[in-house]
């Protein structure tokens, strides 16, 4: 096992892997920028290191400088967390040529799901279902081609960016006449934000909904699914509330799917943790995505499941075989995450500046994964979430009354949070029965301003 891990990341999700290293008595180095310096996983820390000034450019996504701070600590081994370099191939494959480990698949497998075709071209031939589509990437100077692709597809259909993600790189074609404007435009934008103008084409659904499976899988070919969740409350693609184990989904359903994901990844050569992300209508999986990396909504299939994913990443990329069969999965109750950001909860508008005054949620079957303490200052250089509110129970019914409980007695104040919206949503009719679509959210909130 390692002695010293480096921490490549920031907020709560730093602050989430050094617990987990400090429960397995691993020291930890964490890298920081000037905006930092008075985080809670900074004061910490074993050992801490700047890496330099706020903008991500400069510090968090700084390679050499990441890198310069694990040999001048002895690190062993480094966590991307999300977001930023934590599923940036040429970041894990640099990592692993300097001498380190990089707790995350390999680089090559980092690449192969990174593109969105051949991740689907991986995913069609490992038996994943897959959203009927192109199949490959759109040709780039066969104007009829792409008209009877479409055609055979049946409108409406999207067109995605293949480097794309985080709901970018994407637009919704409804008729002939406007797809090959549309391919024109998506290909200069992704060419413009990802390097990337290839583009390819799926049928566009109407009203899915978004539920991933997290998988586990060490590098001796073991892989196991530790069940779904639910991501459907999103705006602007951007996830709000998560819970698991998704509404409706059966235990014949969570089965078949889950067994098709972990024999993808024994197919792949995947090594750590993954999410495998999908759309879901009229009872069928549509596979979109891969996250190679931790989710930030992990706390609710760990409640779910008793099984800590941000210890096992660690112990499997160590060289240590999964400790799990799939007969030791299983899913006990129901979790809720909401997260919480430094935002306007109804015009989204970020709200950086100091917390004047601080009191977490608590009570019975409650978590909170949050960095920030009273005092703290809220930078405006990164992502807005400050937090999350995790809640368990033993069935759905109940997670949710201790989630606006929880809600209802934390308090954030200096700075403005989401937390009305979150009550908002958790009283919604529609939210409570379970099972809304990714617009829905989008569509209650255009309600809600008209006063609804």
């Amino acid at each position: 096992m390692f002695e010293k891990i480096l921490i490549a990341n920031r907020g709560e999700i730093a602050l989430r892997i050094q617990r987990a290293c400090r429960e397995m008595g691993i020291k930890t180095v964490v890298v920081y920028s000037e905006a930092d310096r008075e985080a809670k996983y900074v004061k910490l820390a074993d050992e801490s290191v700047c890496i330099g000034p706020a903008p991500s450019s400069k510090s968090y996504l700084h390679v050499p400088a990441i890198i310069a701070a694990a040999e001048v600590t002895d690190a062993q081994a480094i966590h991307p967390g999300y977001g930023f370099l934590s599923e940036n191939a040429d970041f894990a494959e640099r990592v692993e040529q300097s001498g380190f480990v990089f707790i995350g698949p390999r680089a090559e497998t980092i690449r192969q799901m990174g593109d969105k075709v051949s991740a689907k071209h991986a995913m069609i031939a490992a038996g994943v279902p897959c959203v009927p589509g192109s199949e490959g990437a759109l040709p780039d100077d066969d104007s009829e081609a792409i008209i009877q692709i479409a055609k055979k597809i049946g409108y409406p259909i999207i067109i995605k960016a293949s480097g794309g993600g985080g709901g970018r790189g994407m637009r919704v074609v409804h008729t002939e006449s406007a797809l090959l404007n549309a391919v024109d435009m998506t290909r200069t934008e992704a060419g413009a934000a990802f390097g990337n103008p290839t583009v390819y084409m799926e049928k566009y659904l109407q009203e899915p909904r978004h539920i991933e499976i997290q998988i586990l899988a060490d590098e001796y070919g073991d892989a196991i699914y530790l069940g779904e969740r639910d991501c459907s409350m999103q705006r602007r693609h951007q996830k709000i509330i998560e819970e698991a184990p998704a509404p409706g989904i059966t235990d014949k359903q969570r089965k078949k799917i889950g067994e098709a994901c972990a024999q993808a990844c024994r197919r792949i050569g995947y090594r750590g943790a993954g999410t495998f992300e999908f759309l879901y209508e009229n009872d069928e999986f549509y596979f979109i995505e891969m996250n190679t990396r931790v989710q930030v909504e992990h706390p609710v299939t760990e409640l779910i499941t008793g099984i800590d994913i941000v210890q096992e990443q660690i112990r499997i990329a160590a060289g240590e075989k999964l400790r799990y069969k799939q007969k030791d999965v299983h899913l006990k109750g129901h979790s809720i995450e909401c997260r919480i950001n430094a935002e306007d909860p109804f015009t989204f508008v970020p709200s950086p500046g100091k917390i004047d005054g601080y009191h977490p949620a608590g009570g019975p079957g409650i978590r909170i994964d949050s960095h920030i303490y009273q005092g703290y200052t809220v930078p405006s250089h990164y992502d807005s979430m400050v937090g999350k509110v995790i809640s368990y129970g033993d069935t759905r019914e109940q997670a949710m009354a201790r989630m606006r409980v929880a809600l209802s007695e934390m308090a954030i104040s200096g700075i403005k949070t989401n937390i009305p919206l979150h009550q908002e949503l958790l009283l919604d009719s529609a939210f409570r029965r379970g099972g809304t679509s990714i617009h829905y959210l989008e569509e209650r909130l255009a309600q809600m301003k008209k006063g609804n």
